[in-house]
């Protein structure tokens, strides 16, 4: 679909492709496998010579709709869709990175991605190092000649840092590596990477992009030569996205820039509201002037976004009484949803990490990371003000 289209637009209609049926909504293909003509065609589709659907371990209709429309959204020129958000991270390293290749990776992100590449991806000789600091100069001073690959989330997973993209592109540029930026807080109705920069995007399409806490997903998008091998790596090892969670993230996107327009302004709300209040001991969140990359945030994003954390006083026993006070909001590790969630992220989403690498990464023991949905901003705040009371 032309890019001239508006984002609204692409959401809605880019990649759809209609059977000799002329379905008007997008068909959910359910099969395993494909049949073929003839022999010949069966060679041609398996060796490449000929385009087509060969096994929907790597080929599916409902699944090329999906990964066309993000690519629109994106401005990406390829997506490769996977099974989860930490699968496509996992995709686009085995993709680029072989033993004794180096890795940047910021200390703000989520506890799985700190355990691929420290635990998974360490294994086979694939080193990372952490970067505390989100200054461009605090990443040059750590490339080394060995450095392949640059990955940040932005904002980052709980704290909501914000990394500066376009300074990031260009210290990966220079080392002749790439920048890998995880922009499932944002999502593509708030901030394109690809645009300021950045050569790979990863999703966790469970979130923002699917919105109702349904399915998993995940997908990796880029260059089109980066994005063959990924590609090629899905077709062996098989981390696949299913027709049917596809189909489902698809009437997800549908509706992807109005919810994030509405849960990042009742977000707002909600942060200037635990700003103000006497137990709460510091808010992050990149809408806040207070934020320490707020201007940097509204350059890059079109929102703060939906996700507020804060510090209560009172460390742990305090930030779990707000936690089992609430009676609405929903005490799960997922984000994204229409409904909004509550977690403790040294417990949960970052609790398989070291005490090291969470103070590393500034996450403590009085820390709440709230996702906003979209229920009336009034009942979201009068259910954390029973446990902050």
């Amino acid at each position: 679909m032309d890019d001239q289209y508006d984002l609204d637009t692409l959401a809605v209609r880019a990649g759809t492709t209609r059977s000799q049926f002329g379905e008007h909504s997008e068909a959910l293909y359910l099969t395993s496998s494909y049949v073929f003509e003839n022999a010949a065609q069966a060679a041609a589709r398996f060796s490449g010579a000929q385009a087509g659907n060969v096994y929907s371990r790597f080929t599916n209709p409902t699944v090329a709709m999906f990964q066309d429309r993000l690519a629109a959204l994106e401005g990406a020129e390829s997506c490769v869709a996977t099974a989860s958000g930490m699968s496509a991270i996992l995709a686009a390293a085995m993709t680029l990175l072989k033993s004794g290749d180096h890795v940047l990776c910021s200390s703000s992100v989520f506890g799985a991605t700190t355990q691929l590449f420290t635990n998974i991806l360490g294994k086979f000789g694939v080193q990372t190092d952490y970067v505390d600091k989100p200054e461009a100069a605090a990443w040059q001073a750590a490339v080394r000649p060995s450095t392949r690959l640059l990955f940040i989330e932005t904002p980052s997973n709980p704290l909501t840092e914000v990394f500066d993209i376009a300074a990031l592109a260009a210290v990966a540029k220079k080392a002749g590596a790439m920048l890998a930026v995880d922009n499932c807080f944002c999502s593509p109705a708030l901030q394109k990477p690809i645009q300021l920069g950045a050569d790979i995007v990863i999703h966790s399409a469970t979130k923002y992009l699917d919105g109702h806490g349904r399915v998993l997903g995940g997908a990796v998008l880029g260059r089109k030569e980066f994005m063959d091998g990924v590609t090629g790596f899905l077709r062996t090892a098989g981390p696949t996205l299913s027709a049917f969670n596809a189909w489902v993230i698809l009437r997800g996107l549908d509706t992807l820039r109005i919810r994030m327009d509405a849960q990042s302004a009742s977000a707002l709300a909600l942060a200037q509201w635990l700003e103000s209040h006497p137990r709460v001991e510091r808010v992050f969140y990149p809408g806040l002037a207070s934020h320490p990359q707020h201007a940097l945030a509204m350059r890059q994003q079109r929102s703060g976004g939906a996700i507020v954390s804060f510090e209560v006083k009172g460390g742990r026993e305090a930030a779990w009484r707000v936690i089992d006070a609430t009676r609405m909001i929903s005490i799960t590790a997922n984000l994204g949803d229409t409904k909004s969630t509550i977690t403790h992220p040294g417990t949960t989403t970052h609790g398989r990490i070291s005490e090291e690498a969470r103070a590393r990464a500034g996450i403590k023991q009085d820390l709440l990371r709230v996702a906003v949905g979209l229920e009336a901003n009034a009942d979201i705040q009068a259910d954390l003000a029973r446990g902050l009371a």
